[in-house]
């Protein structure tokens, strides 16, 4: 349970035929763990984009009504945590730019609506207007920012997402059609992306060189869908084809499917997919999500095998390990915190007491399991360590007589440029505090981290098919400038 918010979930549809609004609502449904800030779709019908977003949850920002409205064979949808931008539904996607010769009122309001929670938009038919959905992050926007002051964008109030879609429909304005428009702005997007953009009559999907990012297609009725992860295939029916490869364009329209290699391909999948944000019902890279986080478990039963009563993880996404360090040391495993799963976003602030409470308000202790016991307890990684400190005291006080604090993943150091929303380095408790610091900070009667080489070996894939970042450093797409944020750490 990092203090993590994930960047984003994408999510597309090409199809005569299919309900593509409806199926994106399921499909965002699906992907709402990725984020919880703002949600939307947009469908285009040969002639017409339709855009409605807004600030909540997806069943927060859809209705029927609404999903009725959003005509069309095409469809891209969004789900957001911001990372760069601000929290603002101006910052919401999918947005909309103009590729014809001019700027419309329609692409200027996208970019610009007001104070509302959610915004509605259609394109006019001569417009020639894109839409687009991002999942990733550009740790720099100069090359962008340039080229958009070149054609008299102010970028001043342009999240990155922004940029790209304004720059696309530049080119496009320059004469070029929307593939050839993506291939010239390609260079351009200095970071990790994985983006889908719809034209009225096209879907294409594309990832930056290393596949920072998840991006998987699938088959459904003679049509495609595109997703950022194949947990929302399954609710809607569709079949898992392949992974969009990175460095790859691929253009579905009236005359199918085919693919493009942009730029040569370095693959490199953020780990932190395996360890924390990805569905444990997904598959990454051909390996079960599932699998890869109980053989984190068992690695770490090879390397810190503990004299324990009871095997507890911190929900959701610690269970896997949990089970599997609990079954390879044949300890007992109980679930015994237990999370109130409708917590991730209200637009009600809490009250001072209970905001006080912090963690509490979404977990709490089960006194039977945890009385009297040496505890191990599991979790996914450790952040800034404040809720770490908070669980480690809440089973205390619940009776329990040891605590074990166990790490599915290696010591966090270096924050993320690539699309989560990391804190500073120096917020990071391990780039600041030894092993035995945060074991003291947590209060724990052990603290053990997983080990580099064990992650790796968990996942049954060689390191080089990974960006492993956050706990080595080494960021496989420039960072640039960035690069005097960050510490070396010996």
């Amino acid at each position: 349970m990092a203090d993590l918010g994930e960047k984003c979930a994408v999510f597309g549809v090409y199809g005569k035929g299919l309900d593509v609004a409806r199926l994106s609502f399921f499909g965002l449904f699906a992907l709402q763990h990725r984020g919880q800030e703002s949600s939307g779709i947009a469908t285009a019908d040969g002639e017409v984009i339709t855009l409605h977003k807004g600030m909540g949850l997806v069943s927060q920002v859809f209705n029927d009504q609404l999903l009725e409205s959003l005509k069309g064979h095409i469809a891209v949808g969004h789900n957001r945590y911001s990372t760069t931008g601000g929290t603002h539904v101006k910052h919401a996607q999918p947005m909309l730019a103009a590729g014809a010769q001019s700027l419309t009122k329609i692409a200027y309001e996208d970019a610009h609506p007001s104070l509302h929670d959610s915004v509605s938009l259609s394109s006019p038919p001569q417009d020639g207007a894109i839409a687009l959905v991002h999942n990733g992050n550009l740790p720099t926007t100069n090359a962008l920012s340039e080229f958009l002051h070149s054609k008299g964008v102010d970028t001043s109030t342009f999240s990155d997402s922004r940029m790209i879609v304004e720059a696309i429909a530049a080119r496009m304005r320059d004469g070029l059609l929307l593939e050839a428009a993506i291939k010239d702005v390609y260079p351009l997007l200095t970071g990790a992306f994985s983006l889908l953009i719809m034209s009225q009559n096209a879907l294409i999907a594309v990832r930056d060189r290393c596949g920072i990012r998840p991006l998987a297609l699938a088959s459904l009725n003679g049509g495609y869908i595109i997703a950022s992860e194949t947990c929302a295939f399954a609710p809607i029916g569709a079949e898992f084809v392949r992974d969009i490869g990175a460095g790859e364009m691929v253009v579905i329209n009236e005359k199918g499917i085919k693919s493009e290699q942009v730029e040569k391909a370095n693959p490199k999948l953020d780990i932190f997919e395996f360890v924390y944000f990805a569905r444990p019902d997904s598959t990454l890279l051909g390996k079960s999500v599932y699998e890869v986080r109980r053989n984190f478990g068992i690695q770490l039963a090879k390397e810190y095998s503990i004299e324990a009563d009871v095997v507890i993880p911190v929900p959701e996404t610690a269970i896997a390990s949990a089970i599997g360090y609990a079954d390879a040391l044949g300890l007992s495993f109980e679930m015994g915190l237990t999370k109130n799963r409708y917590i991730h976003r209200t637009f009600i602030t809490p009250e001072q007491h209970v905001r006080e409470q912090g963690v509490r308000a979404k977990l709490t202790a089960i006194p039977e399991v945890l009385r009297g016991k040496r505890v191990v307890v599991f979790d996914d990684s450790i952040v800034r360590g404040t809720t770490s400190r908070q669980i480690v005291k809440m089973l205390f006080e619940a009776g329990a007589k040891e605590v074990h604090f166990l790490v599915a993943s290696p010591p966090v150091k270096f924050p993320d440029f690539y699309g989560i929303d990391t804190p500073k380095q120096g917020e990071l408790i391990a780039a600041v505090k030894s092993v035995e610091e945060i074991q003291k900070y947590l209060g724990a009667t052990s603290l053990r981290f997983l080990s580099y080489d064990g992650m790796i070996a968990a996942t049954g894939l060689p390191e080089s098919n990974f960006s492993t970042s956050c706990f080595t450093g080494v960021y496989p797409i420039d960072i640039r400038e960035r690069e005097k944020e960050i510490r070396r750490l010996s």
